[in-house]
């Protein structure tokens, strides 16, 4: 286990749009609000064509072949997230949703386009004092925390 002390800075209320592409909107609202790094959760909406990452193709594979899923239709949808810059100070979003529709639920990570239905809410947390980053990991071909 690695890990880093951070403290809490400020607390963000934002509502996202209809049709917004969630981490696009998130990764220029903190660049527009010098947030570094942060932590969030969202409710709301993800709109039909939106893709969520559900898995890797087979667990050890290297390299990973990630699954992809695309919503047929509006789903109901609860995440969470942190967010840091990588090595060249970019904000990368890390956030995983769980999207429902009637009785059938898909879990997975929002990285390839989740586009808001109607309104999603997002608590945003600035987090201070903390210097992690997303590294290169050569082994998996993600950019892993460093904290």
């Amino acid at each position: 286990m690695k890990y880093s002390e951070a403290k809490q800075g400020r607390v963000f209320v934002i509502r996202l749009e209809d049709g917004e592409i969630v981490h696009e909107i998130i990764e220029q609202f903190v660049k527009d609000h010098a947030i570094e790094r942060a932590t969030l959760f969202a409710v709301g909406g993800a709109d039909r064509g939106s893709l969520i990452v559900v898995g890797p193709g087979e667990s050890r594979s290297n390299p990973v072949n990630p699954m992809t899923f695309e919503l047929d239709d509006a789903h109901e949808i609860t995440g969470s997230g942190t967010l840091f810059p990588d090595d060249k100070g970019n904000p990368i979003l890390h956030m995983h949703i769980a999207c429902g529709r009637e009785e059938n639920t898909v879990t997975g990570c929002i990285r390839n386009g989740v586009k808001v239905w109607q309104v999603m809410e997002i608590i945003l947390t600035e987090l201070l004092e903390n210097t992690a980053t997303r590294q290169y990991d050569p082994n998996t071909g993600f950019k892993l925390l460093e904290p």
